[in-house]
């Protein structure tokens, strides 16, 4: 019995096995397999991306070095480099699509619920560029010279899980994905200045979804009324405005609320544009305000890869772009792409 045991081996147990191999069944993944199973693959890919390996002979030499134990994390050798290659390039993607919404449901179910004054369901709305090389990714057209792909992501606070992932083409912009969400009614989107659309706004609040953002420099907009400030906090002004006050159709004709919040640490002031009025402008500021002060979801993924093609794990590009999206699963969720 393992009386200690590593944080690696600690994660891998999150994984239900039984499940596992379920799924390995089902999907006929070790047909033809000579001593490699698919667990060992998976083993040695999470290996590669929690030690951020840049190589086959990194992933190789790094489970080497702790060859006594392996056997408790499922494995009984090191694998070749040629082995994990051809396992990489072979075998169906399908199988760990299949593990990582089984185990989302089981996070999902076990997740704790954020505490915060008010009952909204809140979500973070973000995007994040991956550049690739565009010898070898001839689709992911970004710039002239560069490759890239956007990974757009919706992130519940409840547990801080996903509920809606798409990878696009680098040129894609972010607004185009947040047209199609539909998002529960009540619901809280905080998102910044990248998804300003003000027709997109006017949707939301006539279907009661809320959201907070950051207002342009340049926006054209009226004061209509001037509401007390709390003390004791960083608020400065709330109001009640209309934007576009003198168009004859105004993309959003129903009145918004400005908030604006001096942020101490950075000495400036932000200007926070929702269409919240049942809230305090304290509680905007002291939780929304943070939120989307600190909404780099996807934060530590932006990465340069030195070798793209190191676990030349192969996979073709279907008719778009959209290599991954969670929007199947989160459709039974009130989730899903329009």
């Amino acid at each position: 019995m393992v009386g200690h045991a590593s944080l690696f081996s600690q994660m891998l147990s999150l994984v239900d096995r039984h499940r596992f191999e379920r799924l390995v069944r089902e999907h006929k993944a070790e047909r033809g397999a000579k001593g490699f199973s698919c667990w060992s693959q998976f083993v040695a890919m999470m290996f590669c991306q929690l030690a951020q390996a840049k190589s086959l002979r990194e992933i190789i030499d790094g489970l080497a070095c702790c060859e006594g134990k392996l056997r408790h994390l499922g494995l009984k050798a090191s694998p070749k480099r040629s082995t994990l290659s051809y396992a990489n390039g072979r075998r169906p993607w399908q199988l760990f699509e299949a593990l990582f919404y089984s185990t989302l449901e089981g996070a999902q179910a076990t997740a704790p619920a954020k505490r915060l004054r008010f009952k909204n369901k809140l979500f973070s709305l973000d995007a994040t560029v991956v550049e690739l090389c565009l010898g070898m990714f001839d689709w992911a057209k970004y710039r002239q010279t560069k490759g890239a792909i956007k990974l757009h992501v919706l992130l519940d606070h409840d547990g801080y899980l996903p509920v809606y992932a798409h990878v696009s083409e680098g040129k894609v912009p972010e607004i185009q994905i947040a047209r199609a969400l539909s998002l529960p009614k009540g619901s809280i989107v905080v998102m910044d200045r990248g998804y300003v659309d003000y027709k997109l706004f006017s949707r939301w609040t006539k279907e009661g979804i809320h959201f907070v953002t950051r207002l342009k420099e340049n926006a054209d907009l009226m004061v209509l009324e001037h509401r007390p400030v709390p003390k004791g906090s960083n608020v400065t002004k709330d109001q009640i405005i209309c934007l576009n006050p003198f168009m004859l159709a105004p993309p959003c004709p129903e009145d918004l609320r400005l908030v604006m919040v001096w942020d101490e640490e950075n000495q400036r002031e932000i200007q926070l544009l929702t269409n919240i009025v049942h809230l305090s402008a304290a509680t905007i500021q002291r939780h929304l305000q943070g939120t989307l002060a600190n909404r780099t979801v996807l934060q530590g993924t932006e990465t340069k890869p030195q070798d793209q093609n190191l676990c030349r794990h192969q996979r073709k590009r279907g008719t778009d772009a959209d290599l991954g999206s969670i929007n199947r699963h989160a459709a039974d969720q009130d989730f899903a792409a329009a």
